[in-house]
């Protein structure tokens, strides 16, 4: 029996559900905790993360591999800081990827200080991601095997003391792997279908949630060319997303994409389909996940969201929280909000909040 006391961040799913069933195997104390996260009034039922039907799967797990199991109300500071940085970001015209908040603020600070006052030494959660212990003693977090389940991406925001305090005991597997190990453990979950959706949007449209929730982000005003003509009118900045086509209302035999917006005076600029390559970007808020950078300018692969593909250039550092990244290629749909991750190889270096996108020249254009 290993003295280590671990928690695990339970959500009623396969993955997590199979990690625990592995702590177990390999002799951790282990007991389980999932969130309770906020919900729209009259909408409880449909929060992705914890469901009634989510936490009884949860506590039916526990109770077969005979461990602890607690809820933890997360609700009031979950939707403070999380669901109040979704508005904010809609309101000030980027698109804001919540989920990257929630692992920073709630589930490896919030939750994992609960656990720890719970006597946990380590806390463990579903992810597919690997970590790896350096020999000057720093934790490496590295891709997950499953390359089309890899979700370094959204660990990209913690630090190392989190790191050092964190388990992720199902990255060395495949999404089928996980499936059957949890058939071979017996466990109810197995067939459960994966969530996609964010959490506290119930599978609704993102745009219906902002309306009832943040209707100051509902002002029209004009949609306009890189030119300056007058094209059509939008609804409000917070409803278009960087690259969209669809459900401008712009009457045209050409299509027109969202290339960027004007927050200042409420414009939504568009363009052609170039218009939407970029040279580079600038990314602040950066964490480094060994504390620093590896160097002041550096070659590395760079993820813009989370499930883009990994594409070549250098990333220069600014300052320790600011970095400027120069793409080999020009790349499309750099979207202010999101984060850029660095990778060398399987090994993520760091990421930041992508602050602008930097625009291919005419010059660039024409000899490209």
């Amino acid at each position: 029996m290993k003295s280590e006391k671990v928690a695990i961040a339970m959500s009623g799913g396969v993955d997590s559900s199979v990690a625990a069933a592995l702590l177990v195997e390999q002799g951790y104390q282990v007991f389980g905790v999932m969130l309770r996260l906020w919900s729209e009034p009259g909408r409880e039922g449909s929060n992705r993360c914890c469901t009634p039907d989510s936490m009884a799967q949860a506590r039916r797990v526990a109770a077969q591999l005979k461990i602890p199991f607690y809820a933890i109300n997360a609700q009031d500071i979950f939707r403070q800081v999380v669901v109040e940085y979704f508005l904010d970001g809609y309101r000030s015209g980027i698109t804001p990827n919540p989920c990257l908040l929630c692992n920073r603020f709630i589930r490896w600070d919030f939750l994992l200080r609960h656990v720890q006052t719970m006597g946990a030494e380590k806390m463990a959660t579903g992810h597919y991601a690997r970590l790896r212990v350096a020999t000057n003693g720093n934790v490496k977090l590295l891709k997950g095997h499953d390359e089309n389940k890899d979700q370094s991406y959204v660990l990209s925001v913690l630090s190392q003391e989190q790191l050092q305090h964190t388990l992720l005991p199902i990255g060395e597997y495949t999404k089928p792997q996980v499936r059957q190990l949890a058939r071979d453990f017996g466990l109810p979950v197995a067939e459960r279908q994966d969530s996609q959706d964010l959490c506290f949007l119930a599978g609704q449209d993102y745009r219906e949630f902002l309306k009832r929730n943040a209707p100051d982000v509902i002002k029209p005003g004009k949609i306009i060319t890189r030119s300056g003509q007058v094209v059509g009118e939008h609804e409000g900045l917070g409803f278009y997303t960087i690259g969209q086509r669809r459900g401008l209302g712009i009457q045209s035999t050409d299509p027109y994409y969202v290339v960027d917006k004007n927050v200042e005076e409420n414009l939504l600029i568009v363009g052609e389909e170039s218009d939407l390559r970029f040279v580079g970007l600038i990314a602040e808020d950066v964490n480094w996940i060994e504390n620093t950078p590896p160097a002041l300018c550096f070659d590395a692969e760079i993820k813009i969201r989370y499930k883009a593909r990994l594409v070549p250039g250098i990333v220069e550092v600014k300052d320790r929280q600011i970095v400027q990244v120069q793409f080999d290629q020009p790349v499309r749909d750099v979207t202010p909000g999101q984060r850029a991750v660095f990778y060398q190889g399987e090994e993520v270096i760091g990421g930041g909040m992508i602050r602008k996108a930097i625009p291919i020249s005419t010059q660039e254009e024409a000899s490209s």
